[in-house]
C-alpha cells in the first residue's frame, strides 16, 4: 500500500496543478474579440437614433458598384469577414496612406476566399468606375479580395453612420456633408462589428490582421 505521507503529498501537488490551471486561465488575455453593439461604442461614432441600443447590430444591406463595374450587395459578403473603410481618390492626406496599410492587408489574405476588403469611396460624383479601376490597379487590388465601391452618395454616407460606425461627425450625405475618417471596421462571417483601427497606424493594422486571423479560426 502508498505510505500515507506520500500519498498526501500527490494529493497536494494534484491540487496545486488544478489551482494552477485555473488561475491561469481567469488570468490569460482571452482571444475572443468583442461583439460590438452601437450602445457600447463612442457616442460620437453612433447616429443619435442608435446611441441607446444595446441590441445585436449587423452591418446593413446595400447595393453599389465596385472597381470592375460590378454590382455589390450585402448579398455578396455574406458568410465573409469584411474589413471596411471610406476614402476618396483625390485625398492628398490620410487616404494614401491608409490604402497602402489595406495592400499589406490584402497581401495577408490574398487567397483567402471567406475574407474581402471593402472601400467606399466618399466622393462617388468623382470616383467614377473608371477612376477606381486606375487607384485599385495602382495599389495592386485583387478585384475579388479588395473592392472599391461607388454609387449613391447618400447610401454611403448612411453606411459609415449607420451601418459601420466609421465616423464621428454627423450629416445627411448631402452636397454640403462630408466624411473623412483614417477607421477601419471590421466585420465577422455574420455582419456583426468586431473591431476598430486606425488605417493609418501600421501597428494597429498589424492587429487588425490577427483578428481577422482568430474570425477565420485560422
Amino acid at each position: 500500500m502508498m505510505r500515507p505521507l506520500l500519498l498526501r503529498a500527490l494529493l497536494f501537488l494534484l491540487v496545486f496543478a488544478i489551482g494552477v490551471g485555473i488561475a491561469y486561465n481567469l488570468v490569460k488575455p482571452s482571444d475572443e474579440l468583442p461583439i460590438y453593439t452601437p450602445g457600447e461604442l463612442d457616442p460620437r461614432l453612433v447616429d443619435s437614433s442608435l446611441r441607446r441600443s444595446f441590441d445585436e447590430h449587423r452591418i446593413l444591406d446595400f447595393s453599389l458598384t465596385d472597381q470592375s463595374g460590378r454590382k455589390v450587395t450585402g448579398a455578396d459578403v455574406e458568410g465573409k469577414v469584411v474589413l471596411a473603410d471610406f476614402f476618396f481618390t483625390t485625398c492628398g492626406s490620410i487616404c494614401p496612406r491608409m490604402s497602402a496599410q489595406l495592400e499589406r492587408v490584402q497581401a495577408a489574405y490574398r487567397n483567402e476566399a471567406r475574407f474581402v476588403i471593402l472601400s467606399h469611396t466618399v466622393t462617388p460624383e468623382i470616383d467614377s468606375v473608371p477612376v477606381l479601376s486606375a487607384y485599385a490597379e495602382l495599389h495592386g487590388a485583387d478585384p475579388e479580395r479588395w473592392r472599391f465601391l461607388t454609387g449613391d452618395r447618400r447610401q454611403i454616407y448612411n453606411l459609415a453612420r449607420k451601418s459601420w460606425f466609421a465616423v464621428k461627425d454627423s450629416g445627411d450625405g448631402g452636397p454640403d456633408d462630408f466624411v473623412h475618417t483614417e477607421n477601419l471596421v471590421l466585420a465577422d462571417t455574420l455582419g456583426r462589428l468586431r473591431g476598430f483601427y486606425d488605417g493609418t497606424d501600421p501597428k494597429d493594422v498589424d492587429r487588425a490582421i490577427g483578428d481577422i486571423r482568430k474570425l477565420l479560426g485560422r
